[in-house]
């Protein structure tokens, strides 16, 4: 007899998907062309995705919690997809803080995981993050908030390789007069960082950075690199970057050990 296919798969998006395992009230972690949606009960409990910065560097890189402070909650809590709690547990975060950070990485990855809103590849039942729930967001919600942002972005500069590629200046293109945020995010801009790479430097929300670098690209300052040629996949065996939580966790670790 032939398995049946579980309902989420059936759909033709990322967001269909989310839809329908909502209203199962299902929990587990769906993965999606460009990143991981956590749901618990049917609510959104966390989003991560490789064209975002991730919580631990938003928190670390902003002086919110010492990096130490971090990897001793990680050590202590991780485990048990109790980070988050540790985090507040001990002093190191307060939980408004937390809270206000965690939903800031929570809709930018989730941007990025339904800007191209492709069919779902996977989802893993009962998977819970390792940081545990801050605060849960339901479905509609998020998947309102990333049309919403997109629609936007498009207004002011309508190509999306902005967001995800490597950027360069417009040679011989005028930069003054520039507003502060947006001279700060022009003079990140190097042919190599990404809008991802670039909010990481400034510790700031991608959301807002992806905002900065479309109106630089809007006044002819910033364009997208050309692309390089595609990477070789993993061969057998290679942890893939959505696995769960050991892959994600030395993801985190890598990114803060090279600052």
């Amino acid at each position: 007899m032939t398995a049946a296919t579980p309902d989420w798969a059936t759909h033709a998006t990322t967001s269909a998907a989310l839809g329908a395992l909502a209203a199962e009230g299902a929990t587990g972690a769906l993965s999606g062309e460009r990143g991981i949606v956590y749901l618990s009960e049917g609510r959104v409990v966390h989003a991560e995705s490789a064209f975002a910065p991730d919580l631990a560097t938003l928190l670390t890189r902003s002086g919110a919690v010492a990096p130490d402070g971090w990897w001793e909650a990680v050590d202590e809590g991780g485990r048990h997809h109790r980070v988050g709690r540790g985090l507040v547990d001990s002093g190191r975060v307060t939980a408004g803080a937390l809270e206000v950070c965690h939903l800031g990485a929570l809709f930018d990855a989730a941007y990025f995981v339904l800007a191209h809103d492709t069919r779902a590849r996977r989802f893993r039942p009962g998977a819970v993050h390792w940081l545990g729930t801050v605060r849960s967001v339901p479905v509609d919600v998020v998947v309102r908030e990333s049309r919403r942002r997109r629609a936007l972005l498009e207004r002011i500069w309508p190509d999306p390789g902005i967001d995800t590629a490597p950027l360069v200046r417009v040679a011989d293109a005028g930069s003054g007069g520039l507003p502060l945020r947006r001279g700060r995010t022009l003079a990140l801009v190097d042919g190599v960082r990404t809008a991802a790479d670039i909010a990481a430097a400034l510790a700031c929300r991608t959301y807002h950075t992806l905002v900065e670098l479309r109106r630089l690209a809007a006044d002819g300052l910033v364009t997208a690199a050309q692309p390089a040629p595609a990477r070789d996949r993993p061969g057998p065996g290679a942890a893939e970057w959505d696995d769960p939580d050991t892959a994600l966790l030395r993801r985190l670790r890598d990114a803060l050990e090279a600052l």
